[in-house]
């Protein structure tokens, strides 16, 4: 099974902040702005909608209204975790995943045992598409899977990339391995310089 991990630049207390934000203006800017991109999210999802789960829209209202959110096994939960998404794509910057994108399983992992390698431990790219990621309230489902790096993780880790010697950085790294944790390196580099940002990732 491939997989994708979606990176977004951004600050990640704001972001949480939308939720439960009731900003009415921001839903209809997204409904009327991105009326074909939820239509094509309810085309994919149709089978889970046709079963009870809210539509693309109606699952990004709840979020920013914060509730009131399913409880149990809802078939629909998944919609929310992607509605959270939206909001990190539309209030934050699309970051290079062309490393990450598609990836079959193990290879999270194998990119985090490349980051220690070079010294990198403050950030590990299998968190970002962990479990339990999602702001409090916004119901869990295996997938997306979200996590994040808050601004002291990316800033540490920038430091961490710095800190070691360029010429030998991708000694003993496969190069694929190395292209993925060279991805990273400007992940953090861009978040480390501007304040309170950081990185959050989605994987679905």
């Amino acid at each position: 099974m491939s997989m994708g991990l979606s990176v977004f630049l951004l600050d990640p207390s704001a972001t949480h902040a939308l939720v439960g934000s009731c900003d009415d203006q921001l839903l209809e800017v997204i409904r009327d702005k991105f009326a074909d991109d939820l239509a094509r999210d309810d085309d994919w999802f149709r089978d889970q909608i046709d079963q009870g789960a809210p539509t693309a829209y109606e699952a990004l209202r709840t979020v920013v209204h914060g509730g009131p959110f399913p409880t149990g096994g809802s078939p629909g939960a998944s919609q929310y975790g992607y509605a959270y998404k939206r909001l990190c794509s539309l209030t934050g910057s699309h970051l290079d995943n062309s490393s990450f994108c598609p990836y079959r399983s193990g290879w999270l992992e194998a990119v985090d045992e490349g980051l220690r390698t070079i010294g990198v431990t403050a950030v590990s790219v299998a968190g970002l598409g962990g479990w339990d990621g999602l702001p409090k309230g916004v119901p869990w489902s295996e997938f997306p899977g979200c996590g994040e790096w808050t601004h002291e993780e990316c800033a540490t880790a920038f430091e961490q990339f710095e800190a070691g010697d360029r010429a030998d950085r991708g000694a003993g790294l496969a190069p694929e391995v190395f292209a993925a944790v060279s991805d990273c390196a400007r992940w953090v580099a861009a978040a480390a310089r501007r304040p309170g940002y950081g990185v959050i990732g989605f994987q679905s």
